[in-house]
């Protein structure tokens, strides 16, 4: 496969190799924390946190972990850095740390950010590495908060807690609910593989460009 530049790196993980609507990983947290646009995009931050930093050091010091024992070594680095960001919320954001709970911890189990420290930045440079840890956080950050925003739309008829429709919306609950979640993320992927279809297939039959020459042969 030929190296990605840049820009192509970022845009791979955000969307062409998104961790929920392509990889369908990390499914735990999605479904848990996400009853609020607010709760999907710190679980994001600190997945992103996380994955930036085991990325980084992955790729620092790839050269000196022996082959057999490489896989306990990143889930040891990874399950620090949780450690490290869930200390942080706890100390800093106090009420959003008790809201995400159990699933702060559960990062390090987090299927994404072991592989790709494996399949990635254990491969690459230190700059490719820290980009591709952007694309991919901000891709399932995205994932979160769009379903998180589904959710809280319909469910109380507010987004990131301002209100949308007045104060009389009556609350749908079966959103807030995991039954919600579920038939919220089916029309999510839905919409999302409608649009990689579209750009797939414009991509494969482009419009003909239409030059002076061309309308002139016309005339």
């Amino acid at each position: 496969m030929a190296a990605m530049n840049k820009s192509e790196i970022l845009a791979d993980g955000f969307w062409h190799n998104n961790t929920i609507f392509t990889q369908l990983l990390g499914m735990c947290p999605l479904l848990g924390v996400t009853t609020s646009a607010i709760n999907g995009f710190w679980m994001g931050a600190a997945t992103v946190m996380v994955l930036l930093g085991s990325n980084i050091i992955v790729s620092l010091i790839r050269g000196f972990i022996p082959h057999d024992v490489r896989i306990p070594a990143y889930i040891t680095v990874i399950a620090a850095l949780v450690t490290v960001v869930g200390l942080a919320m706890n100390a800093w954001m106090h009420s959003m740390y008790l809201v995400l709970g159990l699933f702060i911890p559960l990062i390090v189990v987090n299927c994404s950010i072991l592989g790709r420290a494996e399949a990635f930045a254990s491969k690459n440079g230190l700059i490719d590495s820290a980009l591709d840890a952007l694309g991919i956080g901000t891709g399932f950050t995205f994932a979160l908060m769009l379903l998180g925003s589904v959710r809280e739309i319909f469910g109380h008829g507010t987004w990131f807690g301002h209100p949308l429709f007045g104060g009389h919306y009556p609350d749908f609950l079966m959103f807030v609910l995991p039954p919600g979640a579920f038939i919220a993320l089916g029309f999510i992927l839905a919409g999302v593989n409608i649009i990689n279809r579209r750009v797939a297939g414009r991509a494969a039959n482009p419009e003909p460009s239409c030059s002076p020459a061309t309308h002139a042969e016309q005339a």
